[in-house]
């Protein structure tokens, strides 16, 4: 009896071929992989990010101008009150808004994780008054309070 009539004879043509199939599957799967991973952060955050940078430096700006005119028409002795609203939210997260610096330079700055914005408190900033401070987050009904504190 011959040995070699015992074995069957594996056709190398259809192992390369499925070997081939099976690497080129594999190496498509895995950049598909790699693409996905990379699709949120360059296609949706990048955008996102500038957007909600956008809005950031509209708020600071609504915020300094409000302030700037409760300051301009503010009695040299009482006090003046004044109400305005922020937007909710921006791109469906939370924000913040402080007013930071001291009589040499103020500004409003609006934050969220990494995106902050900072503006200018034009004008009250180098007055003899310009103590500006406060905190807010977005939404609801929010408060500018001058006291001239008898001066």
């Amino acid at each position: 009896m011959n040995r070699g009539d015992t074995h069957k004879k594996f056709n190398e043509e259809g192992v390369a071929s499925m070997i081939e199939y099976i690497s080129i599957t594999a190496t498509l799967v895995a950049l598909f992989i790699v693409m996905l991973l990379l699709v949120n952060t360059y296609f949706m955050q990048g955008p996102l990010d500038t957007l909600t940078y956008s809005a950031f430096t509209d708020i600071g700006n609504g915020v300094s101008t409000r302030m700037v005119d409760v300051y301009a028409i503010a009695p040299a002795n009482g006090n003046l009150t004044s109400v305005y609203k922020l937007p909710t939210d921006i791109a469906g997260q939370n924000y913040g808004v402080e007013i930071v610096g001291d009589s040499s330079g103020q500004t409003v700055t609006i934050y969220r994780n990494s995106i902050f914005s900072q503006v200018a408190l034009s004008g009250i900033g180098a007055s003899q008054h310009g103590n500006a401070i406060g905190n807010t987050t977005g939404g609801g009904v929010n408060l500018i309070s001058y006291d001239s504190g008898g001066v």
